[in-house]
């Protein structure tokens, strides 16, 4: 029992939208090219190094990083990017009635299932190693 909207979108709709995307391109072109040929031009060593937040660089850029710390992140977009498909379910729970509760159970599920496999791999662990 999904609500279908029945419209008629013509090209010519869509004018605003495209018009406002040319306009921004437009302004982020001007804007480098602007400040390219209007700001100073001097090098320096000092200037010209890397800066990070007030911490001076030491050593190669290359260093390997954990890939707890990839596994983390990617967990962290996958959930949330899972929580996403939840608001427009909780907006439109009333018209959805039993089956789209019914299908929000089952994904939910799936979802946890997920969760607690990653609980048991142990990827969330700092410490030691994870199967």
């Amino acid at each position: 029992m999904f609500l279908a909207v029945t419209t008629n979108y013509q090209p010519v709709d869509y004018l605003p939208i495209l018009v406002q995307f040319g306009l921004a391109i437009a302004f982020v072109a001007f804007s480098m090219i602007t400040s390219h040929l209007i700001g100073p031009k001097r090098s320096s060593k000092v200037k010209d190094e890397s800066f990070e937040c007030g911490i001076e660089s030491v050593g190669n850029a290359r260093t390997p990083i954990s890939v707890k710390y990839f596994l983390t992140a990617i967990l962290f977009v996958l959930f949330d990017v899972e929580v996403i498909f939840m608001y427009p379910w909780a907006v439109n729970f009333r018209q959805l009635g039993t089956e789209g509760f019914i299908q929000m159970i089952i994904f939910m599920a799936l979802l946890m299932a997920g969760f607690f496999y990653v609980i048991k791999k142990g990827i969330l662990k700092w410490t030691g190693t994870h199967a």
